[in-house]
């Protein structure tokens, strides 16, 4: 520690400086902050260096803090010396509360202080305190601080919380031990002594609280290292309640006192010395007190902690996975001590039923099999259970989910030392599989007993192909879990569908579920589809061999198994059409309905599609991606039916005209008829009645008003969108320079709908995600990019200079994603139109861009299909050449690739036709 930090020759340079400046307290003031902040950069260079070449991050933090410590003893020395003359007597105590008090201290943390008086010379003492704060805040330190007597601390301890728990928290500093002896004892004997199922309660309380802030789950893929489930706050709080609860100092008391064995000790000092290393990495590399583990922050951190590609992971996702690991094994630590606390009474069970959740009871639990029930959990009745027959290490989960009834932690603590037990035999069991298809396809408990199982790490081994997905984060911005956290959604999801709690929600899926003849194979496929993320192979084409192997080991039956597998292999196919293509062409029906081949297949792989996007994460599902399944549904089924030729285009047309006739009784014969006359049949089978009303007043209200340029805007709540209705006078770059108002003002679109009349008018609609929950912030947001569109267009702003210097202050998303850029044109998927499809690292600008470069080769743009998955942008184009004609020339087909390739390699071409 001596290297870290020099007190005699700080002590004698500030010295140094009083003597030569003298009365100047000023000058002499200033001189002793520089002496004392070049030592403090010092130490805490030397803390980095040693961390940057492999040391541990407690071994960082206790070098942090061994350095803080040094400097307030100079600054005690000094402020007694030289500022607050005959104070050095005075009685004070200076203690180290919070996780300064633990003795470790990261980077940006605050400096948090107790100043203790004994209530005699009190003006003196803290006349000394506010001149060390002084000296504090000069240096630029956080500092958070009480100044108190014995008495006061334990008055306000006895009603606060937050008092009890800094005051189990204390590490002595220097001045008057005593003080902090005799706080302690009393602390001890007259608060914790009797108040330990009170404080319990109230700091896991707060803990639940803390988590729903930080976000439920543990497997956030952007977690939070302070405060997120499984972090260095849950480690605290398991100290604090297990310390208050046992009255012991540290972490290895707690095995003498029984609650941990040696094992489990180990395990807690390195998942603290893991998260430490990784909160201290973040601090150094920021600069700040940064908690969130963030995308970017990642890849650095991976290469920091020497982290290298290997097993079909990249170094970020293998840092990751063990990040994870470490988040899932605080959970393990928390169960024991929660555990242990209640059976001393020192914890209430409502608390534990809020940490492990409080699952429907029945009256008689049944089938309990070799099991018991204590405390209304099953348990096992002796240790030798799994050993006398390994077939009950599923068997108990069964049970649980049978009686919808929580375990008991001593019973998953015994799981998880017998884990080594499941093996090939175990997992060749018939009656083993028999009981986990049982728990997957129980809608009432399917996810929390699988939860249980792959927290207590049953899962993994008992199904091998799960276990390589446990832990293992997605390195996007667009899922929000592990895989492993994804899946068990999912269940979460159908489960909900089945059992009917999504009726208001998910009308088509709540209907069609309870007429899905292989349910089974369903629920395997919802659970699988993802198995072989990881994989240098494709995912789904991988999960389905996978599916093919474990359906029939599970039980399924051969049509069962194929259908499971299908359906992974497909799992994308349904969202990836309703999302990016148009589904008023016939074609893009009639490929689908050729890929489904089956009403039962469309109905299972449009539930497994909705429990899919619905648990990638919050805000991902919403009534536009539900509207386009639905539709994408029935246009489907009419075809697989053999009913889609029942009507013929020209009668749909003028079905639609007649539909908007009746909606129009204001308007005269001719009136009506000069309007239908100007759009062509394509717009009267696309667009529904209610936006057919709206446009046909808007381009009233535009004649009347001899206005060519107008915009209209709504919000949609239910579709989670608001759209952006523009007319205008159509030419090549009427989309591109309406894209890039909306980058301008931060919109972004997700669906664009364009049509021309045979007036030669744009109109326009293009839907953007909201940005507000409440309409009239969503509508006033509207407006100014309403109002950006029409000056772009009218050339009152130039929209490409915009961009640009929007592009210069956003961060370089390129430098954290790696999204090679494609371009696939095909003919075959519309009748009439060329689809382009361009996939690559969204940006800023970048619709824009791509429509611009396509107007620029002379392509019309019918329809436009925009989906964001995170980083990644999947933009799909329907278009024609000036003739109206398909793009079918291969030459043609090459510079359109090239082109829409340099714009996301940000190299602008001279553009020669298309």
């Amino acid at each position: 520690m001596k290297t870290l930090i020099d007190r005699a020759r700080i002590d004698a340079r500030i010295a140094e400086c009083a003597e030569t400046l003298g009365t100047n307290a000023r000058e002499f003031r200033k001189a002793a902050v520089e002496v004392l902040a070049e030592a403090l950069a010092k130490g805490a260079e030397t803390a980095r260096a040693e961390l940057e070449s492999g040391g541990g991050g407690l071994a960082c933090g206790a070098h942090l803090a061994y350095v803080e410590d040094e400097i307030l003893r100079a600054i005690h020395t000094c402020v007694t010396k030289f500022i607050v003359p005959d104070a050095e007597s005075t009685p004070l105590c200076v203690i180290a509360v919070g996780g300064y008090g633990r003795g470790a201290l990261a980077p940006g943390s605050d400096i948090d202080l107790l100043f203790l008086l004994n209530g005699k010379g009190r003006a003196s003492a803290e006349s000394i305190v506010e001149a060390i704060l002084y000296f504090l805040w000069d240096l630029k330190q956080k500092v958070g601080h009480a100044t108190r007597t014995v008495e006061e601390c334990l008055r306000q301890a006895k009603g606060d919380m937050t008092i009890r728990t800094t005051l189990i928290e204390t590490r002595y500093i220097l001045g008057d031990q005593t003080l902090l002896d005799t706080l302690l004892t009393r602390f001890d004997q007259e608060i914790v002594r009797t108040t330990a199922p009170e404080f319990v309660a109230a700091k896991l309380a707060e803990r639940d609280e803390r988590v729903r802030r930080a976000g439920s789950s543990r497997y956030l893929v952007e977690p939070n290292v302070k405060e997120g489930k499984g972090g260095l706050r849950d480690l605290n709080t398991l100290f604090w309640i297990a310390k208050y609860a046992y009255r012991v100092h540290d972490v290895e008391a707690l095995v003498a006192a029984g609650l941990f064995s040696e094992q489990e000790q180990r395990l807690f000092r390195r998942c603290e010395n893991f998260l430490w290393s990784v909160r201290c990495h973040m601090h150094f590399y920021t600069g700040r007190a940064e908690e969130r583990l963030s995308f970017d922050i990642q890849r650095v951190l991976a290469e920091r902690l020497g982290f290298k590609p290997g097993a079909g992971l990249s170094m970020v996702e293998r840092f990751m996975k063990r990040y994870f690991v470490t988040a899932k094994n605080v959970g393990d630590l928390t169960n024991i001590v929660c555990a242990a606390l209640e059976e001393r009474q020192a914890k209430p069970r409502a608390v534990f039923d809020r940490i492990f959740g409080t699952l429907r009871r029945r009256a008689k639990p049944r089938d309990l099999g070799p099991f018991a029930i204590e405390t209304d959990r099953v348990t096992v009745p002796s240790n030798d259970v799994f050993a006398k027959d390994p077939v009950n290490l599923i068997k108990l989960f069964w049970v649980a989910a049978h009686n919808e009834m929580p375990i008991h932690p001593d019973a998953l603590r015994l799981v998880t030392q017998s884990l080594p037990r499941i093996d090939a035999k175990l997992r060749a069991n018939p009656e083993a599989n028999r009981l986990f298809l049982e728990i997957l396809t129980n809608p009432q408990s399917s996810e929390r007993a699988l939860r249980l199982m792959n927290e207590a790490g049953v899962l993994g081994r008992f199904i091998t192909e799960f276990g390589r997905i446990v832990a293992l984060m997605q390195f996007n911005m667009y899922h929000h879990y592990t895989v492993d956290e994804h899946l068990l959604r999912a269940v979460r999801e159908l489960a909900s569908i089945e059992l009917g709690h999504l009726k208001a929600e998910l009308p088509l899926t709540s209907e069609i579920m309870p007429t899905i003849t292989h349910r089974r194979a369903l629920y395997l496929a919802v659970l699988l589809h993802d198995i072989a993320k990881g994989r240098p192979e494709d995912h789904s084409h991988a999960g389905a061999a996978l599916a093919r192997k474990i359906g029939p080991r599970l039980g399924l039956t051969d049509a069962e198994t194929e259908s499971a597998a299908w359906l992974v292999e497909q799992h994308l196919t349904m969202s990836n059409i309703a999302q990016s293509r148009d589904l008023a062409d016939p074609r893009t029906i009639e490929g689908f309905a050729r890929t489904v081949q089956s009403i039962e297949r469309l109905k299972m792989l449009s539930v497994l599609t909705v429990s899919d996007i619905r648990a990638v994460g919050p805000g991902v599902w919403n009534g536009w991606k539900g509207e386009l399944l639905r539709t994408l549904y029935w246009e489907t089924e009419l075809v697989l039916a053999g009913g889609h030729s029942s009507v013929d285009r020209k009668s749909r047309v003028e079905r639609s005209q007649r539909e908007l006739r009746e909606k129009l009784p204001a308007w005269s014969d001719p009136e009506f008829a000069d309007y239908v006359a100007r759009h062509y049949p394509a717009y009267w089978l696309k667009v529904d009645l209610p936006h057919k009303i709206q446009h046909a007043q808007l381009l009233y209200a535009s004649a009347v008003e001899l206005n060519s340029l107008a915009t209209e805007y709504s919000t949609d709540v239910f579709r989670g969108v608001t759209e952006l209705t523009v007319v205008a006078p159509d030419h090549p770059r009427l989309l591109s320079i309406i894209a890039g108002a909306c980058a301008v003002g931060g919109a972004n679109i997700v669906d664009a709908q364009v049509f021309t009349t045979a007036d030669g008018l744009a109109l326009d609609t293009i839907s953007i995600s909201r940005a507000f929950d409440q309409d009239s912030d969503e509508l006033r947001r509207a407006a100014r990019v309403a109002k950006s569109i029409e000056q772009a267009l009218r050339g009152e702003i130039r929209v490409t200079e915009l961009l640009a210097a929007k592009a210069e202050s956003t961060p370089d998303r390129a430098e954290t994603f790696s999204v090679p850029p494609d371009v696939v044109i095909d003919n075959s998927l519309s009748h009439k139109y060329s689809v382009v499809e361009v996939s690559g690292l969204d940006r800023p600008g970048l619709l824009h861009d791509l429509t611009f470069t396509l107007s620029k080769l002379n392509l019309n743009i019918a329809s436009a299909h925009i989906v964001t998955f995170g980083e990644k942008a999947v933009d799909a184009f329907y278009v024609t050449d000036l003739t109206g004609a398909k793009v079918i020339n291969p030459a043609r087909h090459a510079a359109l690739r090239r082109h829409l390739l340099d714009v996301f390699a940000g190299k602008p071409r001279a553009v020669e036709s298309a």
